[in-house]
């Protein structure tokens, strides 16, 4: 019962997540697009975007966490609920701390804390890897499970590119909140929603893949 449970959870939190980027892209476009919108009104509308990206960060958390308590369940780590128990609380915890940092955000502690997280995503994203690459070399688990894993790492590898060109972004901005709207900037703003854009399409090619592998298991599973 508890497996299934976990399992319709795993599949909502990709709807979540996927609803939660559409949200974010479409207001974000709006504000790049807004000229005639007062800059002020422009800030404001943007520090919304990004308190609704938080629920990508929450999203992320979830499908990891759950996932996780999913292959301990079924049996394909050999933890069993005890395991499972052990991915609930480690999930808890770091969405306890995503949720801290986006609240100190703007502070040095804030910035301390997103140091910190960054670091705690990419050792993960390294642990996933390796993982994911044991799982192909084996053959003790299915294949698709590991391509599923490299998967879910590329999407965070993507999440990383979009934080990337959102600095470029907000240096831009603040160009504009200092000097104000003109073509060059406004193209400049354009130019990087778009790259962020494209990063994003990326992200949910490797969603879509992610998805793919978890319905036709291809190769079977064992």
């Amino acid at each position: 019962m508890l497996f299934h449970v976990l399992l319709v959870a795993h599949i909502a939190v990709l709807g979540y997540w996927l609803g939660s980027e559409l949200v974010i892209n479409s207001t974000y476009r709006f504000v790049t697009r807004a000229r005639t919108m007062p800059v002020p009104e422009r800030t404001r509308l943007l520090d919304h975007v990004m308190v609704v990206d938080q629920h990508v960060r929450y999203a992320l958390v979830l499908q990891f966490t759950l996932g996780f308590c999913l292959l301990s369940l079924y049996g394909w780590l050999p933890l069993g609920r005890a395991g499972a128990r052990v991915f609930a609380g480690l999930g808890a915890a770091w969405l306890l701390f995503v949720e801290i940092t986006h609240r100190r955000r703007g502070t040095e502690a804030g910035r301390r804390l997103a140091a910190v997280d960054r670091a705690l995503r990419y050792g993960l994203m390294a642990a996933l890897v390796l993982f994911a690459a044991r799982i192909l070399l084996s053959g003790a688990l299915p294949a698709w499970l590991g391509w599923k894993l490299l998967c879910f790492v590329a999407v965070m590898a993507c999440g990383v590119g979009i934080r990337l060109v959102l600095i470029r972004y907000f240096q831009a901005w603040l160009v504009l909140e200092s000097e104000g709207s003109g073509d060059a900037i406004e193209a400049r703003l354009m130019r990087l929603y778009w790259q962020a854009t494209a990063v994003l399409g990326l992200l949910w090619l490797f969603i879509a893949l992610a998805v793919y592998l978890s319905v036709a298991k291809p190769g079977g599973v064992p």
